[in-house]
């Protein structure tokens, strides 16, 4: 039995990958029914606000759920949000045993939905496949247990790393499957977020093209306010939400200009000399923001670090070595005092981009 719950619950956590960039800030969940060792159907939570996983699952097996197992990869909610309790529809459709991944630690759950079915007469289990189920949702886990969003970080550089030249010319180190695989990244985002250094050298859009499942807040990290009202991000503030984090050193009068163009002025306290991130992550946690990605610059980048606020890394290296004791690195910051307090990034992988080497980790 055992081997065959681990099978079953590795299509559902296949299932469960299909909703990411639809559901968030949901998890991903995935389900599926099997009587007498036959699949009789499968789902996934599809779209945020729309049907969980269960529902999906239970309504492609159709009477064949009476008496059958229901693998899913995190606890049936008991809890009236958005859809019904899928508590619920489990126990209307007869199913006799159910197999989760892990219980939800959503405050509303959190235990009861498997205890409400215990209480009913269903046998309920818990733990198999619980390391794969915590790793596809990490994000959410994340928001739940700190209020902060996810954080990757996306940078091309050089051999010896470099993210542009002693001119500031970056354009472009990655090559254009690369730049693809960003655009497809940043579809599935929250956010993302840059320096007003990177808007000042690159005045980037900062959108999916062609658009994701997602459409990214633009979030700019701008202390005293300086970003270009003639900027692609002011220009086309009205219809791509675009946010400046500012502090009190931001004029009022720019403010004001800002938010006549459609921007958002966040204005948050000062951490020696410039925006705290850590007071950023926050309000994006608490606008349930799950998934924010940063693309740059050093300085922003060495603030995450040395407010070891990173969570996910995506790294493309481009053969080029472009040298210069002024061009810029990577990472600024104040950095990490001795190699052995740094910290090693035990979960990655590397692949090929047309020439490229994709480099992914996580924390």
């Amino acid at each position: 039995m055992m081997e065959a719950d681990k099978s079953w619950m590795g299509r559902a956590l296949e299932l469960a990958e299909r909703g990411r960039g639809w559901v968030e800030p949901n998890p991903l969940v995935g389900a599926v029914v099997v009587r007498q060792g036959q699949l009789v159907g499968e789902g996934w939570h599809q779209r945020y606000g729309e049907a969980h996983a269960e529902v999906h699952a239970l309504i492609a097996a159709g009477e064949a759920a009476r008496g059958a197992t229901l693998y899913v990869t995190l606890e049936p909610c008991c809890h009236r949000g958005k859809t019904p309790p899928c508590t619920e529809a489990v126990l209307r459709a007869g199913i006799r045993r159910v197999v989760a991944a892990m219980s939800d630690p959503f405050p509303a759950v959190s235990g009861r939905g498997g205890a409400l079915l215990r209480q009913a007469g269903v046998l309920v289990e818990y733990g198999v496949g619980e390391a794969e189920a915590r790793r596809i949702n990490a994000p959410y886990l994340k928001l739940l247990a700190t209020g902060r969003p996810w954080v990757h970080a996306k940078w091309a550089m050089s051999l010896d790393g470099k993210i542009a030249t002693r001119s500031g010319d970056s354009r472009w180190i990655s090559n254009e499957s690369s730049r693809r695989l960003v655009h497809e990244l940043r579809g599935r985002m929250d956010a993302v977020l840059v320096g007003i250094g990177t808007v000042r050298a690159d005045d980037p859009q900062l959108t999916a093209r062609p658009p994701g499942p997602r459409t990214p807040a633009r979030i700019v990290l701008d202390t005293e306010g300086r970003i270009a009202e003639d900027s692609n991000l002011v220009r086309t503030a009205n219809t791509v939400p675009t946010i400046l984090a500012v502090t009190e050193r931001a004029p009022e009068t720019k403010r004001a200009i800002l938010r006549a163009h459609g921007c958002e002025v966040l204005i948050l306290p000062e951490h020696r000399g410039r925006v705290g991130v850590d007071d950023l992550l926050l309000e994006l946690g608490r606008r349930r923001f799950t998934n924010v990605l940063v693309e740059g610059g050093g300085g922003v980048f060495g603030a995450l670090l040395d407010a070891s606020a990173l969570d996910e890394l995506h790294l493309f290296l481009a053969p080029l070595l472009i040298g210069g004791t002024t061009a810029t690195s990577a990472f600024g910051g104040e950095g990490i005092d001795s190699v052995a307090s740094a910290p090693r990034w035990t979960e990655w992988t590397h692949r090929d981009v047309d020439g490229d080497l994709y480099l992914h980790a996580r924390r």
